[in-house]
């Protein structure tokens, strides 16, 4: 039985989104999981959990090998990516096996067979030192939507979960028009002007950065800047690997992009942040889409042809009119992790 009572009536995006998402016939509780819907950088290529293996890495170098290194992955999923790094950890250097722990944060309940050296929580353990890595969370943490009415006021938009039809309702007040006017400014605009209220995003966002102890925290997710916000917002839905109208009714993904400068503001901390596109990051990194040298092919075919799928693999995800156009935001916790001597 669904958790709401009359499917045709209305709410914010944000209660509607919630329902939908996170209740207990909600999209993210489906059996096939995220993965079965849409692609992320973790489903493209084991590159990019080498790549946050080597973070890891730099982070535990950065902090002076702490006796216990977490990796917090937020928004698991089925918790492919904390698997991936589990496979890597033997080949791990200065012992960094026996001292990992693994914690994966996602609503949905623990799946099968997942390995019991992965711990399932609810919520960002607190008091961890190392890095936590959030790839494509905040961008499924529900948010209201305001639309800028006939005379130019920023008003609500309230939707039907049934079929997702819009309505404006009242007008934007209290902590949402300051967030507004400070980051997503729609007095004035044009009618039809929209904007993504990301108050609820900043709180998880501080809060999950607030758990760590000392380390690096990592957002991963499709974004935007004050100066350059998108005029009718970002909502859309996926369903089974298509992109597909936005209806609140349990059956696709409801996601918009992130403001990652303000999450960065609300986090806060001595050391200041870092904002740079996955491109950069990844190439940081050394993940390298160039191709190997023609000269291995005829000295060792087979070396040739993987080295030409990493390369393939590394150029998708770096690809600047793709995945490579993802926004990472670096926020150190202490001062380890920060400035130009920091992992990245």
């Amino acid at each position: 039985m669904r958790e709401w009572n009359d499917m045709r009536e209305w709410s914010g995006w944000r209660a509607a989104a919630e329902r939908a998402l996170y209740g207990t016939e909600g999209f993210f509780r489906r059996a096939e999981g995220p993965a079965g819907h849409f692609r992320t950088s973790v489903h493209a290529s084991p590159l990019y959990a080498r790549a946050v293996a080597e973070l890891l890495g730099r982070v535990d170098e950065a902090l002076g090998w702490p006796e216990e290194l977490a990796l917090v992955d937020m928004g698991a999923g089925r918790g492919e990516l904390l698997t991936s790094v589990l496979a890597l950890a033997p080949g791990m250097p200065h012992g960094r096996a026996a001292r990992l722990r693994l914690c994966a944060v996602e609503r949905a309940p623990r799946p099968a067979g997942l390995d019991g050296r992965i711990e399932w929580h609810d919520t960002p353990p607190d008091g961890v030192t190392g890095l936590l890595f959030a790839n494509e969370w905040l961008d499924n943490v529900p948010v209201d939507i305001a639309e800028t009415d006939a005379a130019g006021s920023p008003r609500l938009v309230e939707v039907r979960a049934a079929d997702g039809t819009e309505r404006l309702g009242p007008p934007v007040h209290g902590a949402d028009a300051d967030w507004l006017a400070r980051w997503w400014p729609l007095d004035g605009a044009e009618p039809g002007s929209r904007a993504e209220i990301g108050r609820p995003r900043d709180a998880a966002w501080a809060r999950a950065v607030g758990s760590l102890r000392a380390g690096l925290a990592v957002a991963v997710d499709y974004a935007h800047e004050r100066a350059a916000r998108p005029p009718f917002g970002t909502l859309t839905g996926f369903r089974e690997g298509r992109e597909v109208r936005p209806v609140p009714d349990g059956s696709c993904d409801l996601t918009a992009h992130a403001a990652l400068d303000a999450c960065a503001a609300a986090a806060g901390g001595e050391r200041p942040p870092r904002l740079l596109s996955q491109r950069e990051a990844l190439h940081a990194l050394g993940v390298d889409g160039g191709r190997p040298p023609l000269a291995l092919a005829s000295r060792d075919p087979a070396a040739y042809v993987r080295a030409l799928s990493a390369a393939g693999e590394a150029a998708e995800l770096t690809d600047p009119a793709g995945l490579g156009a993802f926004g990472w935001l670096l926020q150190p916790v202490g001062p380890a992790c920060a400035g130009p001597g920091g992992p990245l």
